[in-house]
């Protein structure tokens, strides 16, 4: 597999100098004991190349059922989708992330859409968004948004949202999309937002997906949003191979950490990680419709 490279826009949150480099396991004492999804990955970038299928039997594992990938540019497609038939377990997204507009061309709606219709592992369009913290070019981002949002009612499909220190135009776009009746279902990935912020987005019938940022001790804001987040309106992710949560910040991410991610959720929510496990995997099946009910088809 001939593998895509991190895009550059997202390679500086996969390095934190002040991260503790050892510790015990991120997976959990008890993660082989309890099902999850981990419901946003990237593993297709290159830093995965080398080791990919000791990667994979580490997230078997710890439990892992399921692995929905992001796509953040259309030549990423044919890399993810050589990945879905070697992992049985893994299902996809299409998409253009608010930080690679570059790629966005006058086709490029026509290619997502041919892209998900041609395979049922397909299950959302994205990762999609706005980003105000690292580019400023609302207009451009918005223009790339627009025609997603429109694509993944057309094929209803979920979407994924990424939106960093944009909620408010973010918020103020999917309100005006609802009174029209043009508003997809979806998650808010990698959640950073204040309770009030979250509380928006729920309004609107998102879900809430927390990363390994949950597991920081000065993330404040996520910590109160994951106590006050409705039960069936939780998932949990990894956003892998970025934020790996404590005791790993700072190195490489990976699926199985996913485990670390619920974990802390339930120490959050006074629940056991068994009740976390259960709940977000119900919920990422409720979004998705990932085939959880199905006959096991992983290995």
């Amino acid at each position: 597999m001939a593998a895509a490279t991190i895009p550059a826009a997202l390679g500086g949150e996969i390095r934190n100098p002040e991260a503790p480099s050892e510790g015990p396991s991120p997976t959990g004492s008890s993660a082989a004991a309890v099902a999850l999804v981990d419901s946003h990955c990237h593993i297709v970038f290159r830093n995965f190349d080398e080791d990919l299928d000791a990667v994979a039997q580490r997230w078997r594992e710890a439990g892992i059922q399921r692995l929905l990938h992001a796509c953040v540019e259309p030549s990423e497609i044919p890399a993810i989708r050589a990945l879905a038939d070697r992992f049985p377990e893994l299902r996809y997204s299409v998409g253009v992330h608010p930080l690679d507009t570059e790629h966005w061309q006058a086709d490029t709606a026509q290619v997502l859409r041919a892209a998900a219709e041609a395979d049922p592992r397909v299950l959302a369009i994205g990762e999609l968004g706005l980003d105000l913290f690292r580019e400023k070019n609302l207009e451009q981002q918005l223009a790339v948004l627009r025609p997603q949002l429109d694509l993944a009612c057309a094929l209803d499909l979920p979407v994924i949202i990424h939106c960093r220190d944009a909620a408010e135009p973010m918020l103020a776009e999917l309100r005006e999309r609802r009174e029209r009746g043009a508003c997809p279902r979806g998650v808010m990935h990698c959640w950073g937002g204040t309770p009030k912020e979250m509380d928006g987005f729920l309004e609107l019938g998102l879900f809430i997906s927390f990363s390994g940022t949950v597991t920081f001790p000065k993330a404040e804001a996520t910590h109160a949003c994951a106590r006050q987040v409705p039960a069936d309106r939780y998932l949990v992710e990894t956003d892998c191979p970025f934020l790996a949560p404590v005791p790993r910040r700072g190195k490489r991410n990976e699926p199985a950490y996913v485990a670390a991610v619920a974990q802390r959720v339930a120490d959050l929510r006074g629940e056991s990680l068994e009740t976390v496990a259960r709940q977000s995997t119900a919920n990422a099946e409720a979004l998705f419709g990932l085939g959880l009910g199905q006959a096991a088809d992983t290995v």
